[in-house]
């Protein structure tokens, strides 16, 4: 083994080893291994800088922005509430949402699917107080598997049908022809995951609790008169469970019902007065359907899309204290309107509008950026202060981003243009037609797995500069002693190991000239081998860093590498035997 091999194999083993120990990022970690790499000779500056400019990993930097655009609309949140709806358990919460992914990934590329329903998952997670480490895995793998099936449903396969056509002349694999496979390995997976998940996925998230925040604001909103939520029950409306908040009271033409059932109808006009924490209240005005109560919301000069929420603490000083919000012309005076208000964990009786300004008092304001600036030095508050990144949402423009996404999926699909430039072209609808901010892009987009991705394609180049791949390969591939069957076992298992060690593409790249020279050795079919390589790296489920997803959900799932290993690894050992079972009797030797 030569001096680069050498020191590429204890690069990578280095690699491993701190992602399985340590929790430092993974892209800290990958990019060191990298930099390690290079300071060596093993790599040159430009090799080791590729993958930023690969098409792929800059297509996922841009699917981010075009998830910003469906999350400023509450688009996703729309789309998803019909099939993911309200589960009574994690068992009916992960079935939920595995069957409908993996049926959309078999048609639709599993990187952007993922990275369009992340923040929903998430959003929805919280709502109904499920843990989100116990569902992330379960959507990145319902993604993998379901993209097996089909020819466009992942770019893996995609890039080895290219290949399988200009190296053999083959007509090209036909756009189900994987399904004879990839379903009975999607069915086994799914049951393994709802079979073990319970025991094999973290709880590294708690469900949100309304003792979480002393803060105990009250809020109304108006059920928008022939909007989503008139006609429902209480109950149908989703209203009833929401984390950390409950309905209090509804008030509808001058009557109060103070005790409010789930089977109560929604009427338009209606005003709900619910109590609870910051977060669920901002859940609140994210709804489709209800309506901020005050009308001095729609009065404001900056669009809504490009106001901010705050969070103002009433002094002694302010002119308004002992004046109703409605009596001080609080918009007026300020330029911002109250949308919450909080007073010491009391629930406060009466409208919004009617409640009487104390010193003390938090109010949840909506307003112009410019607000931050022109009030924090104001004596009128003890503390001004943003919530986190949150803007109201635009519901009204939500039919328009479901219909760039739409448009995307479609120009993809039928070969009109590449992912990238479907993707450059939605992200930039999506600016024009106001679905969302520049600001709101830029903070969508997640910066580590762009350079995780990007490094981990290094690290798969310097195996191949370093001829580690043949070191790695070709002696595992003797071991078959001519038995075809066994020669094909053994190529998906060291393209497995392969990619989850660096990524599901650059293994490919690797074991095919491999598997071609091994059919040729043999004299069988190289498409059976060709295919072991094609399901063993389109079903990377071991290792967090073997496939886009998989490293998509790491940080917003809280996980840690051996995460992965524990569910990842005996799924994959599964999907191997039924893999080497059933690719020979659809491809002959």
């Amino acid at each position: 083994m030569t001096w680069e091999a050498s020191i590429t194999l204890f690069t990578l083993l280095l690699v491993m080893l701190l992602l399985l120990t340590t929790r430092r990022s993974p892209d800290v970690i990958l990019v060191a291994g990298v930099s390690l790499l290079t300071l060596c000779g093993v790599l040159s500056p430009k090799q080791a800088i590729a993958g930023l400019s690969n098409e792929g990993v800059v297509t996922i930097l841009v699917l981010f922005a075009v998830a910003a655009g469906l999350q400023a609309t509450g688009a996703m949140v729309w789309m998803s509430k019909g099939w993911l709806g309200r589960p009574k358990s994690l068992f009916n919460a992960q079935w939920r949402m595995m069957l409908p992914v993996g049926v959309l990934s078999a048609f639709m590329n599993n990187t952007p699917l993922v990275a369009i329903l992340l923040p929903a998952i998430h959003d929805w997670a919280r709502q109904h107080q499920l843990v989100v480490s116990k569902l992330l895995i379960p959507l990145s793998f319902a993604s993998i598997l379901g993209g097996a099936c089909t020819l466009v449903g992942t770019s893996t396969n995609l890039v080895i049908n290219g290949w399988l056509i200009d190296e053999t002349g083959h007509p090209g694999i036909g756009m189900f022809e994987l399904a004879w496979v990839g379903v009975p390995c999607a069915l086994l997976g799914f049951g393994f995951i709802l079979a073990t998940s319970k025991w094999l996925l973290p709880d590294r998230q708690a469900p949100v609790s309304i003792h979480h925040d002393p803060r105990t604001y009250t809020v109304e909103v108006i059920v928008e008169p022939g909007g989503a939520m008139s006609g429902q029950t209480v109950e149908e409306a989703g209203l009833r469970h929401l984390p950390g908040v409950f309905l209090m009271e509804i008030e509808r033409q001058h009557e109060t019902l103070s005790v409010v059932a789930p089977t109560e109808r929604l009427q338009d006009h209606d005003r709900l007065v619910f109590v609870g924490v910051i977060e669920s209240v901002i859940d609140l005005h994210k709804i489709s359907g209800l309506l901020p109560a005050l009308d001095q919301v729609f009065k404001l000069d900056a669009p809504r899309s490009k106001r901010i929420l705050i969070e103002a603490v009433v002094s002694n000083r302010c002119p308004l204290i002992g004046k109703t919000i409605r009596q001080g012309r609080f918009r007026t005076h300020y330029h911002a309107v109250v949308i919450a208000v909080a007073r010491s964990g009391k629930k406060l009786a009466g409208r919004l509008g009617d409640i009487r300004l104390r010193p003390g008092d938090t109010l949840l304001l909506e307003a112009s950026p410019a607000f931050l600036g022109q009030q924090r030095d104001n004596r009128d508050f003890y503390l001004v202060s943003k919530v986190s990144d949150e803007h109201p949402t635009n519901h009204a423009k939500a039919p328009m981003a479901i219909g760039i996404l739409m448009v995307l999926v479609l120009v993809v699909a039928v070969g009109g243009m590449s992912m990238l430039t479907a993707a450059l072209c939605a992200a930039g609808c999506m600016l024009f037609t106001g679905c969302c901010a520049t600001s709101d892009m830029r903070k969508a987009i997640d910066w580590q797995v762009y350079i995780a991705l990007s490094a981990s394609i290094g690290l798969g180049k310097a195996m191949q500069v370093s001829g580690l791949d043949q070191h790695l390969v070709q002696p595992l591939i003797s071991l078959a002693q001519g038995d075809p069957q066994v020669t094909l076992a053994l190529l998906y298992g060291v393209s497995m190991c392969l990619a989850g060690m660096i990524s599901a593409k650059a293994a490919a790249v690797l074991m095919l000239p491999l598997a071609l020279a091994a059919a040729t050795d043999l004299q069988v079919s190289y498409l059976p081998m060709t295919m072991a390589v094609l399901f063993s790296c389109s079903m990377t489920l071991a290792t967090p860093i073997g496939y886009p997803t998989n490293l998509m959900i790491y940080g917003p799932g809280g996980y840690r590498f051996s995460d992965y290993l524990r569910i990842g690894f005996p799924l994959s050992l599964l999907l191997w035997g039924v893999c080497v079972v059933l690719i020979p009797m659809v491809w002959p030797l």
